[in-house]
Formats: structure tokens, sequence, C-alpha cells
């Protein structure tokens, strides 16, 4: 791999390049931001489920403003690195990183989340443990390597399968996106038999299955590097160079405005964010981000909320600005596939205050009240709405219940092929549950247990 053969213009669905007044990537971002799977996280919880008229983030105005931050770094790292030798050479990559590289960091960056469930990371935990409480009458069906797909649902695989799956009745292909930005999500390019611990790009996994020829032709169009230390014929590679900046955009954003909501429904105070925040910026110490400013500008701001706003945009500034220079530091062996570190983390790792700001969160918001209640609330939910579709689909003669709850499924959701495998079959499921919004679990699992009944239409 290099920085100029890992872009590849190719698409799912080998649709054929098109004139149009917009670039390749450009139509990437276009066709996330008009798509269902994009717009419904605007009902996925983020962190807090939504407190009535208090504003707090959900999983679409993250993902925006996770957008909003990998543009600035691929603009500023495409900056950097039109200036390699080897790209001054190469009018196409030159033209790629001066214009292009921003729009495919913002497109990934979009779609980084497409495929988590309802009710946030909670949701992830509730799909593997249901599948995990009925091993004894569920496993058999499966190979070992399905079985792992689904008793560790994975989020960032979902993605992938969100985007490329062609559904029925739809048009091939998926959303049709670059196998450069869809090179750009995988965070985790591997299967879920090579997850290990010992290196981040292993941490969890990144495709199901039944997506493996699909990731196959992603990593092979971008020449991702092979990863040959997991051995027994399992597939693992290296990450793609641009996951760090789209991990990155994502990493700053829940670090800092996790915060910042924290703040807004009160579990942190004003002084402790702005303490917190004010701290970390002299600890990063960027020439060009000046705290004596700061300083002049808070002593003017007396609304608390602004106070937290205007830290918030210095601060993310402050951390785009560090990342740019990791990556920059480490580009050779990032793009050799031999860096095993996260943007962030190689700050935190020289930053006590990024470090306490982090352990904050850990205590104080990721294991606050209203967040436990949320995963209980998930872990009920879905187990019920998996008992209801999975357990009917997997049997080869229904009852008049079950035969009636099968046609609430959405025709997309049944696979084509009458034979298909109960993985095939199973996967369908898991994806019209993971695919519904908070509000829509939430409705269809009170309808089901006869607490609301539904309404004629």
């Amino acid at each position: 791999m290099d920085w100029i053969n890992c872009i590849s213009p190719q698409r799912s669905g080998k649709y054929k390049s098109t004139s149009s007044s917009r670039s390749e990537y450009q139509r990437d971002y276009d066709r996330l931001i008009f798509s269902s799977a994009f717009r419904r996280l605007q009902n996925k919880t983020q962190v807090y489920a939504l407190p009535g008229n208090v504003f707090v983030h959900n999983r679409l105005t993250h993902s925006l403003e996770v957008s909003s931050v990998g543009r600035s770094i691929g603009t500023l790292v495409g900056e950097h690195l039109v200036n390699e030798p080897s790209i001054l050479r190469n009018a196409a990559a030159s033209e790629f990183y001066k214009y292009e590289l921003p729009y495919v960091i913002s497109a990934a960056c979009l779609a980084h989340d497409v495929g988590n469930p309802p009710f946030g990371h909670s949701g992830e935990k509730a799909i593997s443990y249901f599948f995990e409480k009925n091993e004894s009458s569920l496993k058999h069906l499966f190979s070992a390597s399905e079985w792992k797909d689904l008793c560790n649902f994975e989020g960032n695989a979902n993605a992938l399968h969100i985007l490329t799956t062609n559904y029925t009745g739809k048009v091939t292909g998926g959303q049709s996106l670059t196998f450069t930005t869809l090179a750009s999500i995988l965070k985790y390019p591997c299967e879920a038999m090579a997850m290990s611990k010992a290196q981040k790009h292993t941490k969890k996994y990144g495709f199901f299955q039944c997506d493996r020829q699909q990731f196959l032709e992603i990593a092979k169009a971008t020449n991702m590097v092979e990863d040959h230390s997991i051995g027994g014929g399992l597939t693992c590679y290296k990450r793609h160079p641009f996951v760090y900046l789209v991990e990155a955009a994502d990493d700053i954003c829940y670090r800092v405005i996790d915060m910042e909501d924290a703040h807004r429904i009160g579990i942190l105070t004003n002084e402790h964010v702005v303490d917190c925040f004010c701290s970390i910026i002299k600890d990063l110490n960027r020439p060009e981000v000046k705290i004596s400013k700061i300083n002049t500008r808070l002593a003017q701001l007396e609304d608390k909320n602004e106070r937290v706003a205007y830290l918030r945009a210095k601060l993310i500034n402050a951390l785009i600005l560090e990342c740019v220079d990791v990556f920059i530091a480490n580009k050779d062996s990032i793009i050799a596939g031999t860096w095993n570190d996260t943007l962030v983390d190689n700050i935190e790792n020289r930053s006590i205050e990024l470090k306490k700001a982090n352990d904050i969160s850990i205590k104080m918001i990721y294991n606050h009240r209203s967040v436990i209640e949320v995963e209980l609330a998930a872990f009920n939910v879905l187990s019920e709405l998996l008992e209801l579709f999975i357990m009917p689909k997997l049997k080869t003669k229904h009852n008049h219940i079950e035969e009636k709850t099968m046609m609430l499924i959405p025709p997309q959701f049944i696979p084509e092929n009458k034979n298909a495998s109960h993985y095939d079959q199973v996967i369908r499921i898991v994806d019209f549950i993971a695919g519904m919004t908070d509000g829509f679990a939430t409705e269809l699992y009170r309808k089901s247990k006869g607490i609301e009944i539904a309404a004629h239409r």
C-alpha cells in the first residue's frame, strides 16, 4: 500500500462512474445525507435518553459534528500529504489530496454510526446477550464463525452490511459508495474469529460472514495490508490509513461533547467543565490556541452554556491540530500498517489532563443512573423483539400467532433465496431490529406485550 494506490473510485454494486458536476466523493457524502439509515439516527441514543425539552446529542447530531471535525482533519492532512514526492509526481493523486480527501473523511464520518442499533452501545450488548442466553437451543444451527458474529454483535460490522447489502426489492450495492469511503470506516478490518485485545485493529471486528466477499473486494481495491500474524486461515487486515482520521474525529467529539451534554442536564457543574476544558487546552499548549485570549473572552461571557460552548470549540480546534501533527509524524508506519495506536490515545498518553477528563467521563457520565437505565431498557426491549421474530423464523411450521408475527417483517429483510441458510435469515432479522429507532423499538415492544393497543389507521 502507498498513498496513491490506497485510493479507489470503484463502488459497491459495480456501478460505473458517470459524468457529474460533483466528484465521486462528493456524491458519497450526498448519498449518505439522503439515506434512510442516516436519517434514522435522529432517534437513536448517543449516551443519554432524550430528556424532554433539554437538548442533548442523538446519533444524528453526533455524526454531523463528527463529519464537520473530520472534514477539517482531512483538509489539513491533505495539505501535508500533497507535498509527498510520489504524490507530487502523480496529477490524479495531487488532485485527490488537495480537494477530495476532506469529502472522503467527512462522508465516512457520516457513515461511522449507521450500523448502531437502538439505545446506543447498550443495544449492541443486548443483541449479543440474546444469543448468549439462547446458546443451548441456537448454536448448533450455525458454524463457529457465524455464531461468533451473532453473540458478539458489532455496530461497525453492521455499518458495512447496511451500506453494501443487496436488500430484497431494492437496488444492488446498497448505497453504492466508493471503496475509498468504505475502507475509511473499517476500524476493525478482521472477522469475529480473529478478534484479539493485543492490537487496536483487532479489538473488535469489522464484517459479518455474509459480507466477507464484499470486504475482500474493498481490501484488494484499496491495497490494504494483510495481517499474517493472526494465523489459522482467519481473515485480518491492517487498517486503511484514512481510518485513523475518521476515528480521531469521532474520539474528539464524544470526549468533548459528552461532557457538554452532561453539563446541560446537570450531571457536571459549570465550574467543573470549564476548569476541565481549560486545563486540557493549557496542557496541549498549542501555539495557535492562546490561553490568554481564551481567559479574556471567558471573562466577557456570563451565560454558563455559552462559556462551555466557547471552550468546546477551542478545545476541539486544539485537538484537531494535535491529531494532524501525530498523523503526519507517524505517516510512514501508518501507511505501512505497523502503527498500533490511535491519534487521540497517543495524545492522551502525553496529556495528564486529557486522561483525567476521560476518567471523569467513565465514572460520572457513562455510569450515571440515567445511562444505566437506558442499558436496562435496551436489554428488555431488544431481547423481547429478537425472541418474537427469530424463534419463529427458525421453525419449519408456525402457529397462527407466529404466522402473523412473520407478516410484520418488511419484505426487504426477507432473503430472496427461499433456501437461505439459518445464518442469512437471522442476520436479516437482526438487521431489521438493529435498524429500528429507539422510539419504534419501544413502541413495537409495548404493542407486542399488550401494554399498548395499536390504533386503527
